[in-house]
């Protein structure tokens, strides 16, 4: 995208776009499993504070972040093999910014059948299935909470879950949209407004949610304001 911008120029490389399709796979996907892990994290703080650091041990935070890598790099290199099996008319247009994998197989001469069949297949066991411990995860969380006899303390604890749930709804929220919805003929525009979303400004803003519970950020932050306030 940026080197589109910088070039002027709209063109990719059949090579480019399949590589493009697999590096944004490969992305979705470990952000897909990341998040699931750190909701399993957030599980284990609260409801077993006092196992927390047998549980949560480097061991198996590394063995998380490796099976993660893993799955999002098999699942991307197998919907990328699949879409080399697939021919492609010249001069295509694709309705998106970037090589998504809907718009790249709705503009396929060839079947595409076992290719969407896949895509759902792994959409509905990888985004689904995590995003259904996800849930579980946080019912566990606030039922968890609802037996504190402290509001102080339900408030404190559910505050660190507080970016986590900010970021799960910004990413599942566009994410699903456009994947779930890709069998639908959708407006062009609608479509490409929330691949920006989940592909722009999620992970944009993950470091600027996370930042907001740093003290020293916030602080820094509040300085900031007050100089433009004060200017202004």
């Amino acid at each position: 995208m940026l080197v589109n911008i910088q070039t002027q120029s709209k063109s990719i490389s059949y090579t480019g776009c399949l590589t493009q399709i697999c590096f944004d796979l490969v992305f979705a996907g470990l952000e897909n499993c990341l998040l699931a892990a750190m909701a399993y994290d957030h599980y284990v703080a609260i409801c077993h504070p006092l196992r927390y650091a047998i549980i949560m041990n480097p061991h198996l935070c590394g063995l998380l972040i490796l099976l993660s890598l893993l799955i999002s790099i098999m699942s991307a290199l197998l919907h990328s093999l699949m879409v080399l099996h697939l021919s492609f008319c010249i001069d295509l247009e694709i309705p998106q910014f970037f090589c998504e994998l809907p718009q790249v197989l709705k503009l396929a001469c060839s079947d595409t059948l076992f290719n969407n069949i896949l895509q759902y297949f792994m959409t509905s066991i990888l985004g689904g299935g995590l995003f259904l411990g996800i849930i579980f995860s946080y019912i566990q969380i606030v039922s968890s909470l609802l037996k504190m006899p402290s509001t102080g303390g339900m408030c404190k604890s559910f505050s660190t879950c507080g970016s986590h749930l900010s970021v799960v709804t910004l990413f599942y929220g566009t994410g699903f949209g456009v994947y779930l919805s890709s069998a639908a003929t959708l407006p062009s525009r609608k479509s490409a407004i929330a691949s920006v979303m989940y592909t722009v400004v999620t992970p944009m803003l993950n470091a600027v949610i996370y930042s907001l519970r740093n003290k020293d950020i916030m602080g820094a932050l509040r300085k900031l304001i007050s100089r433009i306030s004060s200017f202004h």
